[in-house]
């Protein structure tokens, strides 16, 4: 929701409040969000085998090298297209269900413990990602992330359409966490900001302190010519065994990464041992 023109004002005229912008995928999570759930929304009959397997694919050549604008651009088009006509209240259900209905996920252990000391020092942590809401929101809420903003697919009659009504992507990022700062008055000349990829500088620009993760080579590149620095979180671990008094909620949040990785890494081995897929 858009603040109202008073509370703009009024954190504009004071916006002393300092936050922590993360991307999700590969910065906090070793997986893509977005292609985690491609096995629950197959059991559940939104989507085929072949859905299944070509998701797992996708998978494995953005872990292999990273998306580029192109491949995001490709990327957004099937799976808009594949979720047309989709039931909304289907969709946040499946979700709701794996959240809470599997082992321990998988988040680097680095970014959690950068969570933490960002939360510690007083500052809020805003997740801010390309995948869809549905799934961003709950993840983000569970792991203790103070807001979220993700891409919005347009709805009508309580199913997806095929469109976007907002794109947290590129430049929409930087709409987006221009928008939460201006509703809750955080100053980005004193805030930070992580990702891995190239087409998440202007997310970067828009902050005092931009930190590439696990960058890739294009991002390594300007962050070595900037001077920012440059962390490599390569140490998933279970954020129960981390975390061994962690509440329910935390849990449940971090098991549905752990569903993703372990999907996509079966089925990509699948993949691999079966060649090229018959239509």
């Amino acid at each position: 929701m858009k603040p109202s023109n008073t509370a703009r004002a009024s954190n504009a005229a004071r916006p002393d409040r300092v936050a922590a912008f993360f991307d999700l995928d590969k910065t906090i999570i070793a997986k893509s969000s977005t292609l985690a759930f491609s096995r629950p929304f197959f059991d559940q009959g939104l989507i085929n085998r072949r859905s299944v397997l070509k998701s797992s694919y996708a998978q494995f050549l953005f872990l292999l090298s990273g998306a580029d604008h192109d491949q995001m651009e490709r990327m957004r088009a099937y799976l808009t297209s594949m979720c047309a006509g989709w039931n909304v209240e289907q969709v946040k259900t499946i979700v709701a269900e794996t959240l809470h209905d599997i082992v321990d996920p998988l988040v680097f252990e680095e970014a959690a413990d950068l969570i933490a000391d960002h939360k510690l020092r007083g500052h809020d942590v805003v997740v801010v990602s390309a995948s869809g809401e549905e799934m961003v929101g709950p993840i983000a809420e569970l792991l203790g992330a103070t807001h979220s903003t993700a891409t919005r697919m347009s709805v009508a009659d309580g199913r997806y359409t095929g469109d976007l009504d907002f794109y947290c992507y590129g430049t929409g990022k930087v709409t987006a966490i221009e928008e939460i700062a201006a509703e809750h008055g955080y100053d980005l000349t004193s805030s930070y900001a992580y990702s891995d990829s190239f087409t998440d500088m202007p997310m970067l620009e828009a902050v005092g302190h931009p930190t590439a993760v696990n960058p890739d080579r294009a991002l390594r590149k300007v962050a070595a010519e900037k001077g920012w620095p440059i962390l490599t979180f390569s140490n998933p671990v279970s954020l129960r065994s981390r975390l061994p008094d962690a509440s329910t909620r935390t849990v449940a949040a971090t098991a549905a990464v752990a569903v993703g990785a372990a999907v996509a890494g079966a089925l990509t081995f699948g993949i691999l041992r079966r060649g090229r897929l018959a239509p």
